[in-house]
């Protein structure tokens, strides 16, 4: 149960009130020189629930030496000990090749997370693509599914653990997933490592592109014992990439640009 509570409080972690979405087919590619705000909101002042033991905070979230910091610290903000950070962008997006080059600190009770999300917040059902790097093991990632709030198998916590190439606090990793009508592929630094073709396991609603680091008190069973934060630590992300269905590779690091890289 624990991980659906926390996906039904993304409903609040969603923000933008009830803000319209619309899907936005073009390809785009973000280096993160700057943070740009027509593209990404920034979530700023709430939390997803007791369970999350930081206040999501714009301090968090900064792009300097062409990187993006999601951050977290052990700096007090509303009901929280800790502040940390999320984005997500603006529009949704649909069918085509997500992508993002990152690097995680590590630390048990932590997570990670670059997925795709859409609910209830903009008049949509819960649908979701997730990695989730769990930081207290930063040798693997978890890969999820949800549609319509109901996650790959029809159980929660049903997502699949991929061993990582390193570990994801020692240097850049590459995610990215396929994401087709008819079937899901996750990659790992351009290695397939999941296909899905079951589609009731296959969101077909338009998502937000996010990232988040949060801690907890509490979900030990699935984040570990939270260990104390004692200075700001922080994911950096290198850059982010979308590139429609049927486009054409739209930047070099895409795994569209490498000889049979989406086979």
């Amino acid at each position: 149960m624990t991980k659906r509570i926390w996906l039904a409080a993304l409903a609040v972690a969603a923000g933008l009130g009830t803000t319209p979405v619309l899907a936005q087919d073009g390809a785009f590619f973000d280096d993160f020189d700057q943070l740009d705000q027509s593209r990404w909101y920034v979530s700023d002042g709430w939390n997803n629930g007791a369970h999350q033991n930081c206040t999501w905070s714009s301090d968090q979230v900064t792009a300097t030496g062409g990187m993006l910091h999601v951050g977290f610290a052990p700096v007090p903000k509303g009901e929280r000990q800790y502040r940390c950070g999320e984005l997500q962008t603006r529009a949704a997006y649909g069918f085509g090749t997500y992508e993002a080059r990152l690097k995680t600190p590590g630390g048990s009770g932590l997570n990670a997370a670059f997925f795709t999300y859409i609910g209830a917040q903009q008049g949509k059902p819960h649908d979701e693509i997730d990695f989730e790097i769990l930081l207290r093991d930063t040798g693997k990632v978890d890969t999820t599914t949800f549609v319509n709030g109901i996650s790959g198998d029809g159980e929660t916590g049903s997502g699949q653990s991929h061993a990582l190439p390193h570990k994801s606090d020692s240097d850049f990793v590459t995610f990215a997933f396929t994401w087709e009508p008819d079937e899901l592929r996750f990659y790992i630094d351009g290695e397939l490592v999941r296909t899905m073709t079951d589609k009731a396991t296959i969101p077909s609603n338009p998502q937000r592109i996010f990232f988040s680091l949060w801690g907890t008190d509490t979900l030990t069973d699935w984040m570990g014992p939270f260990a104390a934060v004692d200075a700001p630590i922080a994911m950096d992300v290198d850059w982010v990439g979308f590139t429609p269905l049927g486009a054409d590779c739209a930047f070099d690091a895409s795994i569209l640009c490498q000889a049979n890289g989406d086979e």
